[in-house]
């Protein structure tokens, strides 16, 4: 634990395999603040992350993992490094947490602006940085929580409006430009500010969700114990990843549908799980026509299209009969 009075923000960076990202990365924060107490958690990296770190940066926290731990639990292990992970304040604790992934970088005073502005508002639990692009495009920064509309518009030929729009969960793009901070439902993981009373009021994140959708549950959690969540448009931070989609793999589809069938558990009400789980399944079946189409066309081999309509059918199974626990089936009126 850190042995100077209470402070201002400590920073979490969970790092797996991103050694030149990472340099860019501390390198940008220390350029704004150089004082600013950092905790990096490498999750098992293999690329000299580690050793970059305790060569180049010895005044950040290093803690190795030998296994990945995950999002989730890489988090943990930094949220319990600066002492929130029990509901007793704690002098020697910083008043904000930011956690902030490794492919981002902080533009001009985007975290003094982003603690500025939580230090201004003291219903704020959450606050997350406007993100662009490394070409200085617009990249999407909160989100409102998931619902139906955006199951059914999670599916190919959807107009780019509609993608685009409160349907799906998207805010407007007129709230960042107009530069003010506006409510949200939650920040993108890749820059996370929360005050530590809602940490420990809400505990740490869920290490049951294996790859996606952990900050969404924190916020969603955050926000039922009666804290509120912004973005801060004045705080810019670039975000490298996610400007490519990449190839969709089918032990993606999976891990995607697996956590969002958790968050679904825990946050929607018995009815409203019930619509996801059918419409989910309805959207599986359509894939695997779509996959036997392809196929059909030369547009896909037997090989990969083999893997996709395992993919789909296990996410089928899944939602049709769901292993459920005492701590994942909780429900919402």
């Amino acid at each position: 634990m850190p042995s100077d009075s209470t402070f201002d923000l400590g920073i979490i960076v969970v790092s797996w395999n991103v050694c030149d990202l990472l340099v860019g990365c501390l390198e940008s924060v220390f350029g704004e603040r150089p004082q600013t107490k950092i905790v990096v958690v490498d999750n098992a990296s293999r690329d000299g992350s580690a050793e970059m770190v305790r060569s180049r940066f010895p005044q950040v926290r290093l803690i190795v993992s030998e296994k990945n731990l995950g999002f989730a639990g890489g988090n943990n292990v930094g949220i319990r490094y600066w002492g929130l992970d029990t509901p007793i304040p704690d002098v020697r604790c910083p008043r904000y947490v930011l956690l902030l992934n490794p492919d981002t970088v902080a533009r001009s005073n985007a975290l003094e602006t982003m603690v500025h502005f939580m230090d201004a508002t003291p219903q704020a639990g959450i606050c997350g940085a406007r993100l662009v692009y490394g070409d200085g495009s617009f990249q999407h920064s909160a989100f409102s929580f998931p619902g139906l509309w955006q199951i059914v518009l999670d599916a190919p030929g959807v107009h780019p409006h509609m993608l685009d729009s409160r349907l799906n969960g998207r805010y407007s793009r007129k709230l960042y430009a107009d530069g003010q901070p506006f409510e949200i439902d939650h920040p993108l993981g890749a820059s996370f500010m929360a005050r530590a009373e809602a940490i420990r009021q809400a505990g740490l994140m869920d290490e049951g969700f294996h790859m996606f959708c952990e900050e969404i549950d924190w916020a969603w959690r955050i926000k039922k114990a009666g804290w509120k969540a912004y973005c801060v448009p004045q705080a810019e931070i670039v975000h490298y990843s996610g400007q490519s989609t990449g190839q969709v793999r089918p032990d993606m589809i999976v891990a995607l549908w697996t956590s969002r069938l958790r968050l679904y558990q825990k946050h929607y009400s018995v009815w409203k799980l019930a619509a996801a789980k059918w419409l989910v399944r309805r959207k599986m079946r359509d894939e695997i026509r779509r996959a036997d189409e392809n196929l059909s066309r030369g547009e896909m081999d037997r090989t990969a299209h083999a893997l996709f309509i395992e993919a789909y059918q296990h996410v089928i199974a899944l939602y049709t009969n769901p292993p459920l626990s005492a701590s994942s089936a909780s429900h919402t009126p």
